[in-house]
């Protein structure tokens, strides 16, 4: 985990710093903020719920991180519910149970507790994103999803849509209340062979499904502008495609009553990262510079 911080902050570079990161078995979150905007941010609050029995904590539950940014308040949930294709239900009930047992915010005030709900944790923040292997599946087989596989080499997979379980049960309302998710055109994220572009070729020929999500709810219109959803097909060290998406977010004037993090930030993991970034670039620039000399020839 550590070590996977130090690598995000190099990439990152200075101007950026890790304001919060939390761990669930093997779910984990990490939030990094522009080092300027530090100053105008709440105290971070985390919370976690296991929804599956107790041999299987590391597998499956919930993790959520909370903060007020500047008058906004945000919340962030990860979370890896029931596999299985026929398991619809029971992934509705780790939705359920997530939204009734994550306790946050726990100190920070509520920017509006007039329309927040004690059953329901999303209601209780301005922005909500929630991501994660959501495991819903395609309700067809394997053969008819390969052939439009085959059929559509572009970006349109609306043929695909149409028998995601996801987008069937939010339409009808049983899951995600209140969310919204943005056009998907990308291919399926799950399952591929290890190492390879080739969904399971294995005996269990599992149906390529879009179990990897992110959906976000707002309390005022328009706040939220989805403006990339994509996944990273270059990406082969998993049997999940890793899926990313990027926001524009509509920020309001932060209060009084808001207790401030006063700049607090993980400055060790910055000074390791960046100290690395450095000496990544020396060795670099060092490299160019050698093999620009080695290029040179002289004729007498």
């Amino acid at each position: 985990r550590r070590e996977w911080e130090i690598r995000l902050q190099e990439t990152l570079g200075p101007h950026y710093v890790l304001l919060c990161s939390a761990a669930h078995g093997v779910l984990y979150m990490s939030v990094f903020i522009r080092r300027d905007l530090i100053w105008f941010c709440s105290e971070v609050e985390y919370a976690t719920v296991t929804t599956r029995i107790v041999s299987q904590i590391k597998t499956k539950g919930a993790l959520g991180i909370c903060f007020t940014f500047f008058g906004t308040s945000f919340l962030f949930i990860t979370s890896h519910f029931t596999s299985g294709d026929s398991k619809v239900n029971e992934r509705k009930m780790d939705y359920s149970k997530t939204i009734q047992a994550l306790a946050l915010p726990k100190n920070v005030p509520d920017t509006n507790p007039y329309r927040s709900s004690s059953s329901d944790v999303t209601t209780r923040f301005d922005e909500v994103f929630w991501f994660g292997d959501f495991n819903f599946r395609l309700n067809k087989d394997r053969e008819a999803v390969d052939s439009i596989l085959k059929q559509n080499l572009k970006k349109d997979m609306s043929k695909l849509l149409e028998y995601d379980q996801l987008i069937s049960e939010m339409s009808r309302g049983s899951i995600f209340k209140g969310f919204q998710e943005a056009d998907i055109h990308f291919r399926p994220s799950y399952k591929f062979d290890i190492g390879k572009d080739s969904y399971d070729t294995t005996s269990k020929q599992r149906t390529p499904s879009y179990t990897d999500r992110v959906v976000y709810r707002s309390r005022h219109k328009d706040d939220i502008h989805a403006v990339k959803y994509s996944s990273c097909p270059g990406i082969r060290t998993s049997d999940h495609r890793p899926v990313f998406a990027l926001f524009r977010v509509k920020v309001r004037p932060g209060r009084d009553n808001i207790p401030l993090a006063a700049g607090q930030f993980d400055r060790e993991l910055y000074l390791i990262g960046i100290k690395r970034r450095i000496t990544r670039e020396l060795k670099k620039r060092q490299e160019q510079k050698d093999q620009k000399s080695s290029s040179v020839c002289s004729i007498s």
